[in-house]
């Protein structure tokens, strides 16, 4: 792609290199291409397991420094950071357009979210990090947060811009250093954009690392001694897999995985406003967001009217090339994840599913779906599908819509739609989730909010706010007293 028009954004900068210590040749390097047109993007280079080692070993080193650098020093990068990225906002925008398949609007709302989440960061410089203690015998005792050292973070291709920055900023805000490991087929929007901003605005060598690659390098981030902390993003199949490899190696690990989101949609909402809700929470980003409505939960008395809003939306949606076409969808990042949404189509309507619209593909622009009649057992009602698809499940009570929204190992994120607060508030209390939207879909974040889900949607961990200081430090118990104490011994 040609991004010379400015020097920030010059391909050559990054043309067959790793972000190892500055920007260094790669000994393996890939092609990346843009799922909408297949055309060369760019050639980035792909790490190793040596890579890994010493990019850690180098961001140990430099952890240490970086620390003790003046807190104004360190909150000023991350300003600087952010204005980086408004004054860059165009060409960014063009990237990650093309890189992830994305419509402009939601490339917009990747980078106003960064520059959030850097603003959130320099605030953390200055915030209280500890707690003065009670405690006897004329001695001071307290319990403060320090940094864990070297923070490994692995972040995955349909937010990319996001869902590193926000593991990258306030990790390095709490005193860490850190190695990025992007999914390499979105290297430049999850990672070589934040390097350079990160290089641009003054961050001492060494403290970001960003090497792209594929999972032998994740299973040598998660192995390596000099990393302290993993902040994994991704599909639940490979965060089990990262958590057991980093709870091995008795390393901190937060987990932030799938989801198969529930909409419930009660007798008495409006149904304009729910089939609006629906469709933007099912089709957003072709649905790749692990926040997507997996599923809709609609009262059997407004059922047939909702279906018909929502195959009316899916029809009339149009699909196609972001980075030239006016479009509401693009295209899947690959053939595989377009294969894998259109075997669970088909095979939700082998086991009894209605196909009321869409169902269709060319080549990675798959149309939005809408199933009718998807019932436990069914794929469209187990698994997380990662596509525009809109499953839709009837139930005739309360007690019905809880014990279907429960009917998962899932727990991201829940919406339930109702003239009545307090009737959605009281079902939502009945069922476990990380996130809750009251009259609204399932799809949302800000950068000062603890983000995170429970049971296969993660850990417990949470990325955001006062959630940051949870993760990306440690506690640390201090006690001062003016001279040593005689001891019977």
């Amino acid at each position: 792609m040609d991004s010379k028009d400015t020097a920030f954004l010059n391909t050559a900068l990054w043309d067959g290199k790793l972000f190892l210590s500055g920007w260094s040749k790669a000994s393996v390097t890939r092609e990346i291409r843009e799922p909408a047109s297949g055309t060369v993007l760019t050639t980035v280079g792909m790490a190793t397991p040596a890579d890994v080692a010493e990019a850690a070993r180098r961001a140990r080193q430099a952890q240490l420094a970086w620390v003790a650098l003046p807190y104004e020093q360190r909150a000023a990068i991350f300003r600087k950071a952010a204005a980086i990225i408004e004054r860059e906002t165009t060409g960014m925008t063009q990237w990650i357009v093309r890189e992830t398949g994305s419509i402009p609007p939601k490339a917009g709302v990747e980078l106003h979210a960064a520059v959030g989440i850097l603003h959130e960061a320099a605030a953390m410089v200055t915030q209280p990090g500890g707690l003065v203690l009670p405690s006897d015998g004329g001695r001071i005792s307290l319990a403060r947060r320090v940094p864990h050292g070297v923070v490994g973070i692995i972040s995955p291709f349909n937010f990319p811009l996001i869902l590193s920055i926000r593991a990258v900023a306030p990790a390095l805000a709490a005193g860490n250093s850190v190695v990025l490991k992007p999914d390499p087929q979105t290297p430049i929007s999850g990672g070589y954009l934040i390097a350079r901003v990160f290089e641009e605005a003054g961050l001492p060598k060494d403290c970001l690392q960003v090497l792209p690659g594929d999972a032998a390098v994740g299973q040598a981030l998660c192995s390596d001694p000099n990393v302290t902390m993993i902040s994994f993003t991704g599909s639940t199949e490979a965060g089990r897999k990262v958590g057991e490899l980093a709870g091995r190696h008795l390393k901190k690990v937060t987990l932030e995985l799938g989801g198969k989101n529930r909409l419930l949609i009660l007798d008495d909402a409006d149904v304009d406003l729910a089939a609006s809700c629906a469709a933007w929470g099912a089709y957003l980003h072709q649905g790749q967001i692990c926040m997507t409505t997996g599923l809709i939960l609609v009262h059997e008395k407004i059922a047939a009217q909702l279906t018909e809003l929502l195959v009316a939306k899916a029809t009339h949606l149009p699909v196609g090339d972001p980075a030239t076409q006016q479009v509401a969808l693009g295209p899947l990042i690959s053939e595989r994840q377009r294969d894998r949404v259109h075997a669970i189509v088909q095979d939700s309507v082998k086991q009894g599913a209605q196909l009321a619209a869409g169902g269709t593909y060319e080549k990675l622009f798959y149309q939005p779906t809408v199933l009718t009649g998807v019932k436990p057992g069914m794929r469209a009602f187990d698994e997380e599908v990662f596509g525009p698809v809109a499953s839709v499940v009837t139930f005739s009570s309360e007690e019905e819509a809880v014990a279907l929204a429960n009917r998962t190992e899932y727990g991201l994120s829940l919406g339930v739609i109702s003239a009545s607060t307090s009737r959605a508030l009281t079902l939502a209390g009945r069922i476990p989730t990380g996130l809750l939207h009251i009259n609204d879909q399932t799809v949302a974040d800000e950068p000062h909010i603890p983000f995170g889900g429970r049971g296969a949607s993660g850990n417990g961990g949470r990325h955001g706010g006062p959630a940051n200081w949870e993760e990306f430090t440690q506690w640390q118990w201090v006690t001062i007293k003016d001279s040593a104490p005689r001891y019977p011994f």
